[in-house]
């Protein structure tokens, strides 16, 4: 799933896009926003974006700016710039720097939809083209989507759907490329890494005196018998025995 920001000083013509357009069947999330160009770069390392809808009229840093700073962080990087004003010098201007598109307000559902159809055709073609090791960014330790990985898993492993397929799908890797390098960069597979997380927020639980079936729940494994299971392989005693202190 691609990542989208939308920045525009008109909170009115965010909110617009949001609810224009259907994210999740063209495969994209709205990740953020942001109401000018300064605050956009504050949080792009944190969002990641792979597409960015950009005003191209804002205070203290224009939209060609922010474009071009972004564009020269993250070259990949799709860039549709808004615009109220049917200015060639401003659309040569953008297409210099390397913005993907060029839209007239007032919004049309019918033109973003086709814009956007392009750059994902775009991006699928530029994922598929890339040796799968250069589709991960080293930072320090670990890289920069194993970290984004392990986050995620962290915040969502009260979902019961939550395992390599769906962490694989969500990240758009392949499920036997991500759990070769997810072992590699770990030390331990995604999945063991995964119950590992739902067995530390289970004891966690017992400790609070949760009975073992809500704690099940609550850690995404619905099936009290398996998470009993689980539980014991993991900690080493049963969780009743644990819940007691024994």
């Amino acid at each position: 799933m691609y990542r989208v920001m939308i920045v525009d000083d008109e909170k009115a013509i965010r909110c617009l896009l949001r609810r224009t357009i259907n994210w999740e069947e063209m495969n994209l999330r709205v990740e953020g926003e942001a109401a000018s160009g300064i605050e956009a770069i504050n949080i792009i390392d944190e969002i990641r974006p792979d597409i960015i809808f950009v005003d191209i009229r804002m205070p203290f840093m224009n939209g060609i700016e922010f474009a071009r700073f972004a564009i020269k962080r993250y070259p990949k990087l799709k860039i549709i710039i808004l615009t109220a004003y049917e200015d060639f010098n401003y659309a040569k201007e953008c297409i210099g720097i390397g913005v993907s598109d060029y839209l007239l307000k007032p919004i049309v559902r019918a033109e973003i939809n086709d814009t956007l159809h392009k750059i994902i055709g775009q991006l699928d073609d530029e994922r598929n083209q890339a040796e799968p090791d250069e589709t991960i960014d080293e930072i320090g330790g670990y890289s920069i989507t194993i970290e984004e990985i392990i986050k995620y898993i962290k915040d969502n492993y009260e979902d019961k759907t939550l395992n390599l397929t769906s962490v694989s799908k969500m990240f758009g890797f392949n499920s036997s490329y991500l759990s070769r390098k997810f072992k590699e960069e770990t030390g331990q597979g995604l999945s063991a890494f995964l119950t590992e997380v739902r067995m530390e927020k289970a004891k966690e639980l017992a400790k609070k005196g949760t009975i073992m079936y809500m704690t099940a729940q609550k850690v995404g494994i619905p099936d009290p018998n398996y998470f009993g299971k689980l539980f014991k392989r993991n900690v080493g005693i049963t969780y009743s025995a644990y819940l007691s202190g024994e």
